[in-house]
């Protein structure tokens, strides 16, 4: 039962945060300060991480390409697997466990040393004050850490298809125009906005509720990252089945 009451008071935070979202005043300079300190601790990590992960799709494919003899696709292929599912999800991967992390120490913190009861009485909403921002600077990070890592991807990819693998460079990504198409790109982008901001949530939720003092605080955080990576995959399941179900793919 403790899950499912667990889960009931999630929801009813989620609820009591968007409808938090159009109550002014918006907190401006939180969110441009949660949305720096995200992306500060995020892009090199994410441009890191966005290299093997274009190389490993590149080698692979261009291998698997050789062997059935559809050398000419290996570009299209490496290019929609980094857009589709690698960008969201090294999105998703770091923005909950570099940014989403912090949030919830930031806020778990906070509510040992009683500030958030503080802030309570004195008739300060905290979920307006302290969670609708993060939530906003971690739905925008993403958005943007997202094309970060399909760009780093794709040159990753194009760099060992073409020099370690003697692809054609023009193959490489003209190829892509065959099978790829626009709502490719807008999904992966919708998918990364959406993880930032349930991950954002998810660790505010933890922080918010931490209990224990420090040890609680550090209990929290760990959960917070476990927890978003399982819904974040989870979701990412669901998206992607909806969305193939949805948009009519080309050569289908």
């Amino acid at each position: 039962m403790s899950v499912f009451a667990e889960v009931g008071k999630f929801t009813g935070f989620c609820a009591d945060s968007i409808r938090s979202l159009p109550r002014r005043p918006f907190q401006w300079s939180e969110f441009v300060k949660q949305a720096w300190f995200i992306a500060s601790v995020s892009i090199l990590p994410t441009a890191l991480v966005a290299i093997p992960f274009g190389a490993v799709i590149a080698l692979q494919l261009g291998s698997l390409s050789r062997q059935i003899g559809a050398e000419s696709f290996s570009g299209a292929a490496s290019v929609l697997a980094v857009v589709r599912e690698a960008g969201p999800i090294v999105t998703a991967l770091l923005i909950s466990g570099a940014g989403g992390s912090a949030m919830c120490a930031d806020l778990g913190a906070r509510k040992i040393r009683e500030e958030l009861d503080a802030m309570e009485t004195l008739g300060v909403d905290p979920i307006q004050r302290l969670v609708v921002p993060r939530m906003m600077a971690g739905a925008v990070v993403g958005f943007l850490l997202n094309g970060v890592v399909s760009a780093v991807g794709i040159a990753g990819g194009y760099f060992f298809n073409v020099f370690m693998q003697h692809g054609s460079p023009g193959a490489y990504l003209a190829s892509f125009s065959a099978l790829g198409q626009v709502p490719d790109i807008v999904s992966g982008q919708l998918r990364a906005l959406i993880f930032g901001f349930i991950a954002a949530l998810i660790a505010c939720y933890l922080g918010m509720n931490a209990k224990g003092g420090p040890k609680g605080v550090g209990q929290a955080v760990n959960t917070s990252v476990v927890v978003n990576f399982m819904v974040l995959f989870a979701l990412n399941f669901v998206m992607v089945a909806i969305y193939f179900q949805i948009i009519p793919q080309k050569g289908s």
